[in-house]
């Protein structure tokens, strides 16, 4: 358990060096820093690969994302203009068993994490949208300068407050717009349907597979199989 809580840690401290990098990019020892955490991620991607039982699920699932994270750090200057991607890294953590098997197994199989999963697919969507727009339009935009700018952008368009003050040029920019403002209400909206909906308990029924029933559930209410969902409290 120390061992699994030790390698999560890692993966928090490397997401937070994931955000902060356009703020540090500058900075003479970004690059040292960098190879070093490419280092690290390249041991974890060998040891994940290699302990895992089913190496082709494993890959498909995490292995892709964490490739294309340790790409973007092995060539910095190269591929700068891709290192948003490196925020994927959030979104396989939260929703990986590995995250929820070890620091919030009290919380597996709830709501909750629904609600953690829904809060990190939209961060994650937030960042590589912003670092899209960076990408493609810093300093080619008026107003669009630093990566808070893009930022800003990202958030007043995908809540579709749209002041007006940044705009992306062009039927290509338009339509970049219309896409991230399409894609982020219906993020916003599965996030508010996980708020509002009644909180179920996670148990397949034997009979049907009906997954969620009510927390006080004694019988399956799509086939009416006597379920057994384990309590807590009992």
């Amino acid at each position: 358990m120390r061992f699994r809580l030790s390698v999560i840690s890692i993966d928090l401290l490397l997401i937070a060096f994931f955000i902060v990098t356009p703020l540090i990019r500058e900075d003479p020892r970004f690059l040292t820093a960098d190879y070093v955490i490419a280092g690290v991620v390249a041991l974890d991607i060998v040891a994940r690969g290699y302990a895992s039982p089913d190496f082709a699920r494993w890959l498909r699932q995490n292995g892709i994302v964490d490739l294309v994270v340790l790409t973007t750090l092995l060539f910095p200057l190269s591929l700068s203009n891709f290192a948003f991607l490196r925020i994927l890294r959030l979104w396989s953590l939260f929703h990986s068993d590995f995250f929820w098997d070890t620091v919030a197994r009290r919380w597996d199989d709830t709501r909750w994490e629904d609600l953690t999963k829904g809060i990190a697919t939209l961060v994650t969507y937030l960042f590589i949208v912003t670092g899209l727009v960076y990408a493609l339009y810093a300093r080619k935009v008026e107003d669009i300068d630093t990566y808070v700018d893009a930022l800003y952008f990202t958030v007043t368009t995908v809540t579709t407050t749209g002041f007006g003050d940044i705009t992306l040029p062009g039927s290509v920019g338009k339509l970049i717009s219309i896409a991230i403002m399409i894609s982020g209400i219906t993020l916003f909206v599965r996030l508010a349907g996980t708020l509002v909906r009644p909180n179920k308990v996670r148990f397949t029924c034997p009979t049907c597979g009906l997954m969620r029933h009510d927390q006080d559930a004694v019988y399956c209410k799509a086939c009416g199989t006597l379920v057994n969902i384990p309590n807590e409290d009992l």
